[in-house]
């Protein structure tokens, strides 16, 4: 949230890059950066921008009837307050004319992550004289990143969940072998109720995915569709959770039902060096304290796959940021085919490391571990992440 501190290190931010300032804008939600940065609880129903000077004091411009929402921004910073869309347009102007502003804005929408700000806001924007720009670097450094505290939280769970993932498995597996098979369902309720006993919390049921159904990487199971888990099987274990207020862990497994096929085992292999190939470019950099970008650990696990000869399978990006917040969230991902991302992966930032291979009708396959970029090192959870098939 915005106060005395955070605004002394945004302005040096500002200042560094050449702006005049930082423009938030949000109507109802739309850019949950701002909620975040301001600090606004309450009702907010109408247009709001606040306004970071890269020197001097904040000023925000408020709608009289939602007064309540803004009872921590500091008394000594300005704040004007708008019925009229004249007067709301009129203080926009006087704020941004002949000034240098980031704002929530991608061009071209290259990452619709950033891209919060429609296109009439920023026509208003910038008729009042204004040149406006992407906040990208500014949103990844002060809304994307975790605190030490945070990463501890991600840390304790993260181990949680792999010990819930390898124990469901195991589970499975023993009742295929006892002539008892599970439902992928079945699995899926299993794994719930050990969130619920580890006081985890998540936001969907997790992907309990069987053989093909893999090869749908949002598949989801259901009660009235029951595929059960039987000897021979390559099941797919996607699953995601938190503690109350803490940072979200969100990993795959594989596993196979007794011995995996050749087939099972080399797509695997595929996914697995994909995987690591970006954790080895992103340590190799993060360490020598070398710039990397997302879009560059998509590119270095495309490339395994690729050569594998399943490139045009891989169909989504390498990982997704992992922010404070959100576990798809809004900082830097490892992209470089869904969206553009060239923002730097800077200390305090998270993200998924997830390649996948995808062959309808015969097999999917995918390895997912999340990673933190430190000063100087790159923490990869859970410790002891996947290196081989679990068979099971």
């Amino acid at each position: 949230m915005l106060d005395d501190r955070s605004l002394a290190r945004i302005q040096r931010a500002l200042t560094e890059a050449g702006l005049d300032g930082w423009l938030i804008y949000d109507f109802r939600g739309l850019n949950p950066v701002a909620a975040a940065m301001l600090g606004l609880e309450g009702m907010v129903t109408r247009r709001i921008f606040a306004l970071i000077p890269a020197t001097g004091t904040p000023t925000a411009i408020t709608h009289a009837i939602e007064q309540g929402p803004w009872h921590r921004w500091p008394a000594a910073w300005r704040k004007e307050v708008y019925s009229s869309w004249r007067s709301l347009e009129s203080y926009v102007a006087a704020l941004v004319r002949g000034k240098r502003i980031a704002m929530e804005y991608s061009p071209g929408d290259a990452v619709p992550y950033l891209d919060r700000v429609p296109a009439g806001v920023l026509e208003m924007v910038r008729a009042a004289g204004a040149e406006v720009v992407s906040s990208a670097e500014l949103v990844t450094q002060f809304y994307a990143t975790w605190t030490d505290d945070e990463l501890a939280t991600h840390r304790r769970t993260a181990e949680k969940v792999a010990e819930i993932a390898q124990q469901a498995l195991r589970h499975a597996g023993a009742e295929a072998h006892a002539g008892r098979p599970m439902t992928e369902h079945g699995l899926q309720q299993h794994i719930l109720a050990e969130f619920r006993n580890a006081s985890l919390e998540t936001i969907e049921p997790p992907v309990v995915a069987v053989g093909p159904n893999a090869a749908n990487p949002h598949y989801e199971p259901r009660a009235d569709n029951p595929v059960s888990i039987q000897e021979g099987d390559l099941v797919l274990l996607d699953l995601w959770a938190r503690e109350r207020g803490g940072i979200w862990a969100d990993q795959t497994w594989m596993a196979s039902v007794g011995e995996p096929t050749p087939r099972a085992v080399q797509v695997w292999t595929a996914v697995r060096d994909a995987r690591d190939a970006a954790i080895a470019l992103l340590r190799e950099r993060v360490t020598g304290r070398v710039t990397v970008r997302g879009g560059e650990a998509d590119d270095a696990a495309r490339t395994v796959i690729t050569t594998a000869g399943f490139g045009d399978r891989f169909t989504h990006r390498t990982g997704h940021s992992i922010d404070s917040r959100d576990l798809h969230g809004s900082g830097p991902h490892l992209d470089n085919l869904e969206t553009r991302e060239e923002r730097l992966l800077v200390p305090g930032v998270a993200f998924s490391i997830e390649p996948g291979v995808y062959i309808p009708g015969e097999i999917g396959v995918r390895s997912e571990v999340n990673a933190y970029v430190g000063d100087g090192e790159l923490v990869v959870t859970p410790t002891n992440y996947q290196r081989d098939m679990m068979v099971v």
